[in-house]
């Protein structure tokens, strides 16, 4: 297995539950998009590049990461993750190595955290690996099926088509996975759109892999906090009283 590395950042959305037209990864803590205290992580790191889709207002997003070794590439219609990683087809098409695909609203997703993912990626052969966590309050989250006790995913099941005993389990999606780059590509080809949203899933492709009996692992965070979202002026608010104080 190679060592090489890329990742690729999702950027694309509004953020309609925030109440504000600016994109939702420009909203800041300390005076800082959150978007970027999660690139000065990624830029520490041996990523061989860095890419970055943008959609809603994608203008000012690249303005704002300017300074940043960062490629482009354009979401011009909200689809879902699934859509977003499409769009970079072209770019990644020729790239041989494991990709990590993050969500530019989880600012403090850690270094540490990204290195046990990966960690865990080599160790099990794995097609893709899911960062996960445990939640008190899962809802709106993906929820983990794993394959009995074992750190294998057989699927990810997101919130709007989860029945009442899926969404008993507080074993989360974090929206963080790492990839075989060449099977992500290879799996998204079958992702549809038959879905409650009317969206491609990223997780779609987890279920794609194992009917195509790959590997996919799980590895549980050991701090939830880091892999939590911005989806609200609430949750900003929260995760700025939680971690401002390191920035």
């Amino acid at each position: 297995m190679t060592n090489r590395k890329a990742a690729i950042v999702l950027a694309a959305g509004k953020g309609k539950r925030m109440k504000s037209d600016l994109p939702k990864v420009l909203h800041e803590i300390n005076h800082r998009p959150i978007i970027t205290i999660l690139l000065d992580t990624l830029v520490s790191m041996d990523f061989e590049r860095i890419v970055v889709v943008v959609g809603y207002e994608g203008e000012q997003v690249r303005q704002a990461l300017a300074d940043y070794p960062v490629e482009f590439v354009w979401q011009h219609e909200q689809r879902g993750t699934g859509h977003a990683v499409m769009c970079t087809g072209e770019l990644m098409e020729d790239f041989e190595g494991t990709t990590l695909v993050a969500a530019g609203d989880v600012p403090f997703l850690s270094a540490s955290a990204i290195e046990e993912l990966f960690a865990t990626h080599r160790a099990t052969g794995a097609a893709a690996t899911c960062l996960s966590a445990v939640f008190e309050d899962p809802s709106g989250y993906g929820r983990i099926i794993r394959d009995g006790n074992s750190d294998r995913l057989r699927e990810i099941v997101e919130h709007e088509d989860a029945n009442e005993e899926i969404r008993g389990i507080r074993e989360i999606n974090s929206g963080t996975f790492c990839f075989d780059s060449r099977q992500l590509f290879e799996s998204l080809r079958e992702v549809g759109d038959d879905n409650a949203q009317g969206e491609y899933y990223l997780t779609d492709v987890v279920k794609i892999m194992c009917i195509r009996k790959l590997t996919v692992a799980v590895v549980r965070a050991r701090r939830p906090d880091e892999v939590r979202g911005i989806n609200s002026a609430e949750e900003l608010a929260y995760l700025a009283e939680r971690f401002g104080r390191r920035l």
